[in-house]
């Protein structure tokens, strides 16, 4: 099962394409939750108030389990959806990517705005930075403080994150590791004993 996915790592620079005297301006946002796509969504159209469409498209979830097309007004299928089309050209998920477009007075047809907002969205993607990110499973031990060397040791050589600590007499961590690793991690502390081992239910 694939267990990374790939997103941008910021905010991209802002791209223009030009045609028959309507701009479409371009960018890629990296976000969460729904709630980010309506404060990036906010931020934009304080930045373009005198625009007439923001038309946008994201997706969301570790496999990809959720997205959105809006064409804002354009004709169906027109705007919306070409720019989703290159996020999945992309193979991008956390992103959202928005092409805010000022009428020249020109109208473009279908295909004409079907080709202005994929390169629109080609450009903004194509300046983003692109980064690769593991789908990780979390759990958590507990142990006596004296079993604490042992438990780094681990920790060390099979390059677990440390997501929370909790150093005392009794000690208690939260780790993670990639997916592709976690039968074989959870066999090592199962057979770790006296530590206690909390695993997801999931897994």
């Amino acid at each position: 099962m694939k267990d990374a996915y790939n997103t941008i790592a910021a905010k991209s620079p802002e791209v223009l394409f030009k045609d028959r005297s309507s701009k479409f301006f371009g960018v890629a946002y990296p976000v969460h939750s729904t709630e980010d796509v309506k404060n990036c969504l906010a931020e934009l159209k304080k930045e373009h108030h005198l625009a007439r469409h923001f038309c946008y498209a994201y997706r969301l979830g570790e496999r990809y389990q959720e997205y959105r097309i809006n064409d804002d007004g354009e004709p169906s299928n027109s705007a919306g959806a070409p720019i989703y089309g290159q996020i999945q050209a992309f193979d991008l998920t956390f992103v959202l990517v928005v092409v805010v477009r000022y009428f020249g007075g020109t109208k473009l047809g279908v295909g004409g705005l079907i080709k202005a907002y994929k390169t629109s969205a080609n450009m903004a993607l194509s300046e983003s930075q692109i980064v690769e990110r593991t789908i990780d499973t979390t759990f958590s031990i507990r142990f006596n403080y004296d079993m604490l060397n042992k438990v780094m040791r681990v920790i060390k050589d099979n390059d677990l994150r440390i997501v929370t600590q909790k150093d005392h007499l009794d000690c208690k961590m939260q780790l993670a590791i990639r997916q592709k690793e976690a039968k074989r991690i959870k066999t090592i502390f199962v057979n770790l004993y006296p530590v206690v081992l909390h695993w997801p239910k999931e897994n």
